[in-house]
């Protein structure tokens, strides 16, 4: 991407993130019964010592990151990082419903880290990497705030026609003409699908790559509604493109998607595929 471009995408990233986090709030508990195994992966393969420090990345609702420091114990501890206030607030409400004490959350961005070198034992981000402007840079200022010894952990998207819970929608808007084609370059969810690929990211940024696995998973929603309605809440860019849809375009969304999503009904509901690649590295 050129600056331009790079900065326009923070720009709109930033506002995407602070706009869709009350719906991330909303629709916490149901992701996560979904992604429950690969929060589960994140934490086992952390491997981190009890009373050790763990960073989260675009932490969101902060659940993978308080899940990993309860497990710890003792006088384990978390910072809990997000660049979008907003969505801090959310994992700030979460940490308080779990009575979680031992944790300070931070606006942060990734590429960007105010943390000194060498000061924690490990990291996790889940979903995040992928999105971010420049990953590569993410994963160097990762790797410098890391003690020698600790260890990353993270989950990305995996390959985009194995994650149709994103694509159709996408593809029905994009054919409708609601959501422009993406250009060339800009992250998407599935910008670090290739497990080749990020292996290859990991180890310039001077990590060695422990194991790299893929974790399926799998949404449910009751009708077309409850799934636009959790589309419209969480999906970044086609929650934007959804929210902004007259009456008339929305109804015609609706009934595209009821073809689009029939392979998936099962006993009156839909089932819908997806795949997370996951990777720890040291």
């Amino acid at each position: 991407m050129t600056n331009q471009v790079t900065d326009e995408y923070r720009r709109t990233s930033y506002e995407i993130s602070q706009t869709i986090a009350p719906g991330w709030e909303r629709w916490r508990s149901r992701f996560e019964t979904v992604v429950a195994p690969v929060r589960e992966w994140m934490v086992r393969e952390l491997a981190s010592p009890r009373g050790a420090t763990v960073l989260e990345l675009a932490a969101g609702a902060g659940d993978t990151g308080f899940e990993a420091v309860r497990a710890l114990g003792g006088d384990a501890r978390l910072i809990s990082t997000d660049f979008s206030p907003a969505m801090l607030d959310v994992g700030r409400r979460r940490g308080a419903e779990l009575g979680i004490k031992n944790v300070e959350f931070r606006v942060l961005d990734a590429e960007y880290l105010g943390l000194d070198t060498d000061s924690v034992d490990g990291v996790l981000c889940r979903f995040g990497y992928m999105l971010m402007a420049d990953p590569a840079e993410a994963l160097r200022e990762t790797r410098r705030v890391l003690r020698p010894g600790g260890r990353l952990t993270l989950a990305v998207w995996g390959a985009a026609e194995r994650n149709p819970f994103f694509t159709v929608i996408a593809s029905t808007l994009v054919k409708g003409g609601q959501l422009p084609a993406l250009r060339e370059g800009v992250p998407t969810p599935f910008s670090m699908a290739s497990p080749v690929q990020t292996k290859a990211l990991l180890e310039a940024a001077g990590f060695r790559v422990v194991k790299v696995e893929e974790v399926p998973l799998e949404f449910q929603f009751r009708d077309v509604d409850d799934y636009l309605r959790f589309m419209a809440d969480t999906a970044g860019p086609l929650a934007v493109a959804l929210r902004k849809l007259p009456q008339p375009e929305g109804k015609a969304v609706a009934a595209g998607l009821e073809n689009a999503l029939g392979i998936f009904e099962t006993g009156g509901e839909y089932k819908i595929p997806g795949i997370a690649l996951v990777a720890a590295a040291s």
